[in-house]
């Protein structure tokens, strides 16, 4: 397929590292910063402006720092506090179209619209970030692959099955944000009623532990950094099962890479270094 580039003018900025954190993730918000030298972007945003900005004090940085926002899908843990963002800052959106048309009602007017399509990979001064197709219940979901040239990061979640494509996409990278949605018994046995039970669990869903470990296990090599768990259900999971659930497919060695990504608070600001990792 023909690589197509897109070139978004971004803001000076330093230094010459790559780094991220959670701001927060699972059912009731989800949002990811990432800097890259110049160049610093919000993947999703599902808190309120508010709590954004909270967050983003926590890792020592500012709303004046983003370039812009790029959306996963339209649901409204992920889309929750675009639209104000995008006024009060001047930022623009960048997402692909259906996840605008399934978005704008909720989002309001946005100061720039940068519509993308699938696949696409767009070039924002000192960051590359390229869109992958996932499987959820929504228009056209996606996940990222974000690099700044010498190492990468991927987000996945909120897709109900792994594909080749997001097997190729997810390999080879220097730190990987995964869905661990839930545990399948504590999900059959808890509150939801049935009809949501399903969804969770089809595969326009969202990842079981034990699926989401499996296939973390095809995704592990000696570059690789730092390991997320995301997205957990507060309802159907714990940190201590998913935990569980990634340690078991792993080597010892890389159990130090193990983060559960928490709902009230942001992870730490990981940097990643172009260095391999020695173990």
């Amino acid at each position: 397929m023909k690589r197509v580039v897109e070139q978004v003018v971004s803001a000076t900025r330093g230094p010459e590292i790559m780094r991220f954190a959670l701001l927060g993730s699972g059912s009731k918000g989800n949002s990811l910063y990432v800097e890259a030298g110049r160049t610093a972007i919000l993947v999703d945003a599902g808190f309120s402006g508010k709590e954004i900005v909270k967050r983003l004090s926590q890792i020592g940085r500012d709303l004046a720092d983003l370039d812009g926002i790029f959306l996963t899908h339209e649901h409204r843990d992920h889309i929750h506090g675009v639209g104000v963002l995008s006024r009060r800052c001047r930022l623009p959106v960048h997402a692909n179209e259906g996840t605008f048309a399934g978005g704008e009602k909720k989002m309001g007017k946005l100061h720039r619209r940068v519509e993308f399509e699938t696949g696409t990979l767009l070039q924002m001064q000192d960051m590359e970030v390229r869109s992958f197709r996932i499987s959820h219940d929504t228009l056209d979901p996606v996940g990222y692959l974000i690099s700044d040239g010498r190492v990468s990061l991927a987000c996945c979640t909120d897709t109900g099955k792994v594909s080749h494509l997001i097997s190729r996409r997810l390999s080879g990278c220097s730190a990987i944000i995964l869905e661990f949605n839930h545990d399948p018994l504590m999900l059959k046995t808890g509150p939801y009623p049935l009809f949501l039970k399903q969804r969770v669990r089809s595969s326009h869903g969202h990842l079981a532990n034990e699926d989401a470990a499996t296939f973390l296990k095809t995704l592990v090599h000696d570059r690789l950094q730092h390991i997320i768990l995301a997205h957990l259900s507060e309802t159907n999971n714990t940190a201590d099962l998913a935990l569980k659930s990634a340690a078991s497919v792993l080597e010892e060695k890389y159990l130090s890479s193990l983060i559960v990504a928490r709902q009230d608070k942001p992870t730490p600001l990981f940097d990643l270094s172009p260095i391999a990792r020695s173990f």
